[in-house]
């Protein structure tokens, strides 16, 4: 099974556009988001998908974001999240605080951790655990970037948008 995963999409519509497309070219159904949305109008640019996500530290008001979510048949989790998918143990966290991040991928507990946060691209490997960061969907000053992650081969490819 192929994941679409993306972070820091900061309401940038043209990107989160890009992303689905691609996604969908991947035939992708599920997506995983590690946060910083920003406002709740991007929201329903989701549906379609199965969407977990957690909250960014620029996701400022929740209430509203877990309505657009509800509204949207999607998932929104606080600031972690885990699940396994095809026997793949996956940890979903934004990333603010690097010591946790870095102690989920330490942990031995995951096969995949997940963050967002400093916009910086990471595909690497701590022993048997992938510690993915997909860069900013939203680019900023630099290429916009999302992941695709594969659990039958647990690699990752990041495209640019």
């Amino acid at each position: 099974m192929k994941i679409g995963i993306l972070s820091d999409t900061h309401d940038h519509v043209p990107h989160i556009t890009r992303a689905m497309s691609l996604f969908r070219k991947e035939d992708i159904r599920h997506l995983l988001h590690a946060g910083d949305f920003c406002s709740p109008f991007t929201i329903p640019l989701f549906k379609g998908y199965e969407m977990d996500a957690v909250f960014g530290n620029n996701d400022g008001d929740h209430f509203r974001l877990i309505g657009k979510f509800r509204e949207n048949g999607l998932s929104i989790h606080n600031e972690f999240f885990q699940t396994e998918r095809d026997g793949c143990r996956i940890a979903l966290y934004h990333g603010t605080r690097p010591e946790i991040t870095d102690a989920l991928g330490r942990c031995g507990t995951y096969d995949l951790v997940i963050s967002g946060h400093t916009h910086t691209v990471v595909n690497e490997r701590i022993g048997s655990t992938l510690m993915l960061n997909p860069g900013s969907a939203h680019g900023f000053d630099s290429q916009a970037t999302v992941a695709v992650f594969d659990t039958e081969t647990r690699e990752a490819v990041i495209h640019s948008l």
